[in-house]
């Protein structure tokens, strides 16, 4: 069974000057063990779907499944705590916490705290190939792409199955964003996690298992190696 399925799913919002149809009859689906992209120029309703698939939203109308189960009727706060974990280009880190403190505060949110939580900080550090020295820093002491690790790290400390980037490699370097990616993509194929991006960043395509482009809120699927030439 799929993790996620979007079902006929509009999504429209009205401005002081305009109606919008942001998402418009999307039909797909996410698995886990799979990395994907959804790219398009801004405005396309890239960043809306991710906000539906994070439960930040819900559709106008059609539905967005999680294992099966409309999120309509689920507790979206509950949901985005125990299934939807976001990373954003900005990092998002809180600049008078540690290291250590960004990464289990999402776990002290859920009861885990102390020994156990800054063990398990360490362990998640090691994952995205930072060392335990960083633990006691402050975000404004590390680089972007040190940053950004951490903001992994956060995210695979809420032990969700689901990891949603909105552009992790838009404030970063090549270098960084193709470490980033990487990660990514390790914990798609080998930790079995269900990974979604975002991103204007056509370079990494050709890594992605599947492509979906969008186009003033349409969505059509595209051939990883070919989506670059095409665009």
């Amino acid at each position: 069974m799929n993790l996620l399925e979007l079902k006929n799913v509009n999504f429209t919002y009205e401005s002081k000057w305009q109606t919008v149809e942001a998402v418009k009859d999307v039909n797909c689906s996410f698995s886990e063990g799979k990395i994907y992209a959804v790219i398009g120029k801004s405005g396309s309703g890239k960043s809306t779907m991710l906000n539906l698939l994070a439960g930040l939203a819900l559709p106008t109308s059609g539905e967005v499944l999680f294992e099966g189960k409309s999120t309509s009727t689920l507790n979206l706060a509950k949901y985005r705590r125990e299934n939807a974990a976001m990373i954003y280009q900005s990092f998002r880190l809180l600049p008078l916490l540690t290291v250590s403190e960004n990464i289990t505060y999402p776990m002290e949110l859920r009861g885990f705290k102390g020994k156990p939580a800054r063990d398990k900080a360490k362990e998640l550090l090691e994952k995205v190939a930072l060392s335990e020295d960083m633990l006691n820093r402050f975000p404004g002491m590390l680089s972007g792409g040190e940053q950004q690790r951490v903001a992994i790290a956060r995210a695979l400390s809420m032990n969700t199955k689901l990891l949603l980037a909105d552009e992790p490699t838009g404030n970063l370097d090549e270098e960084n964003g193709n470490n980033i990616v990487d990660i990514l993509i390790n914990l798609a194929h080998e930790e079995n996690y269900c990974v979604v991006i975002a991103t204007h960043d056509l370079s990494i395509l050709g890594k992605m298992d599947v492509v979906y482009k969008m186009n003033s809120g349409i969505l059509i699927e595209k051939e990883p190696e070919k989506v670059a030439v095409t665009l």
